[in-house]
């Protein structure tokens, strides 16, 4: 950040108020900070909206272990997508739940498709895509 560009803009009192709450309880040292982490969350959303760009993304599932076949099933998931898939997290929650977190890079509808598939395999209790980006664009 060493060319720093300053800006004003108005706002309603009552906006501000609320908005400096937020920033309160998410810890931000500073409204300039939240503003810069607002702006970087909606180009992240941009380049999720060109389907044909790379991104990356991890996938988040919670299932029981003991249901027939499903960790099988995650793990040929993976596989058939080894080139996209960079890293799994496997996590044992307790004796019978896992959580596993799988990190994938490459063109957003790939992505995607990649973690419906997962989300969708029959008897993962709850599955969430969380879209980021590469980075190389954002300031």
């Amino acid at each position: 950040m060493a060319d720093l560009t300053r800006f004003g803009i108005s706002i309603d009192a009552r906006l501000l108020e609320q908005f400096d709450q937020l920033i309160d309880s998410k810890g931000y040292s500073n409204r300039s900070e939240a503003i810069r982490d607002l702006i970087r969350g909606t180009l992240v959303e941009q380049e999720w909206g060109d389907m044909t760009r790379e991104t990356v993304a991890t996938v988040t599932l919670v299932y029981d272990h003991h249901t027939r076949d499903l960790a099988d099933k995650l793990t040929e998931h993976q596989h058939s997508h080894h080139r996209e898939i960079l890293s799994t997290l496997h996590i044992h929650l307790d004796a019978h739940h896992c959580l596993e977190v799988v990190a994938i890079k490459g063109q957003a509808n790939q992505v995607k498709r990649i973690a419906d598939e997962l989300i969708g395999t029959k008897g993962v209790k709850h599955g969430k895509l969380v879209a980021t980006t590469t980075g190389q664009d954002l300031g």
